[in-house]
Formats: C-alpha cells, sequence, structure tokens
C-alpha cells in the first residue's frame, strides 16, 4: 500500500488554527499586499485548507509580529525541493521522525534537524 502523498493530506486536520490574510497582515502589522508578498517570497505559505474557505495561513506560522523563526529558510529548503506551498505546510505539520513536528521544533528554536530534514529531501 503507498503512502499518502503530502498534497493529499487534509490540512484542516493536520493544522489547527488558520489566518485570513487580513488576520496575517493586523498581526505583523503589515498590508495585505505585503503579506502576499510575503507568500510569494516563501516568508509565509498559504494553502486553502477546506473547500471554499479560501488561502489561509497557519497561525503557528506567526510569532508575535514576524514568521517564526527559520521558518522562512525552511520554506524555501522545501520549495526548492520541488514542493508547492500545501505540501510545505502538510510536511511541516506531520511528523517528520523528529521528536514532533517541525512546526514545534521550529518554534522551540530547534531548527538545525528540521532544516538538515528538508535538505535531504532534494535527493
Amino acid at each position: 500500500m503507498s503512502e499518502t502523498r503530502l498534497a493529499d493530506h487534509d490540512l484542516s486536520a493536520l493544522v489547527d488554527e488558520w489566518l485570513e490574510w487580513a488576520e496575517v497582515a493586523e498581526r505583523l502589522g503589515v498590508s495585505v499586499g505585503k503579506v502576499r508578498t510575503m507568500i510569494r517570497e516563501h516568508q509565509l505559505a498559504a494553502a486553502v485548507p477546506w473547500e471554499r474557505a479560501g488561502q489561509r495561513v497557519p497561525a503557528l506560522f506567526l510569532d508575535g509580529a514576524e514568521p517564526v523563526k527559520g521558518l522562512p529558510g525552511l520554506l524555501t529548503l522545501l520549495h526548492d525541493s520541488g514542493f508547492d506551498d500545501r505540501e510545505c505546510i502538510a510536511w511541516i505539520f506531520l511528523d517528520a521522525d523528529l521528536p514532533g513536528r517541525p512546526i514545534d521544533a521550529l518554534r522551540e528554536n530547534r531548527g538545525s534537524e528540521v532544516k538538515r530534514r528538508a535538505q535531504a529531501l532534494a535527493f
């Protein structure tokens, strides 16, 4: 039996809290246009978590008024490995043989191992 592809995971089940772009903009103190730019430049990632929801950003991607430390670099690594935003979010919120999920490691300033695992995806 084959493993579920990252793109096929139910993001609404993986991520507890989602923010609309306007909420992200408010928390970061920037415009919605800047949030769009941050997503395009892989500082943040957004996906449609459920049908008719519109694109949203996982709340755990924010740490106060900025993206979680290490998240932009990790997103760039994952995109360089061919992932789209939906796959990035799924990978970051799944247990990847770490002690916990990659998002938890990033939030606890333990991003080095997460980045090593992401780099290995390219091979």
